[in-house]
């Protein structure tokens, strides 16, 4: 099990785009992702308890991976959540 603190630093927290990006990073992972947020533990199964999380820039969370590659993985989600996301404005 390797545990990592996270700073969402997203403007605009982390929303459907975001969570898309995440998610998939985590959906065909044989090990378990869990993310500790104001002291509830979800188990990231699904991109709607990512989205139902409410994460906004500023939010605290410490990501919780437990399986193959448990390091490299758990590095590669903080990188992630503590992007700062440029998305192009939708036309």
């Amino acid at each position: 099990m390797v545990q990592k603190h996270a700073i969402i630093r997203n403007k605009a927290g982390i929303h459907v785009r975001p969570s898309g990006i995440l998610f998939g990073k985590v959906k065909d992972y044989p090990g378990t992702v869990s993310l500790v947020f104001n002291g509830e533990t979800y188990e990231l199964n699904s991109i709607m308890v990512l989205l139902a999380m409410g994460l906004v820039q500023g939010s605290e969370i410490d990501i919780i991976v437990n399986g193959p590659d448990e390091e490299k993985v758990c590095s590669e989600l903080r990188e992630l959540f503590e992007r700062e996301f440029d998305f192009p404005p939708r036309e």
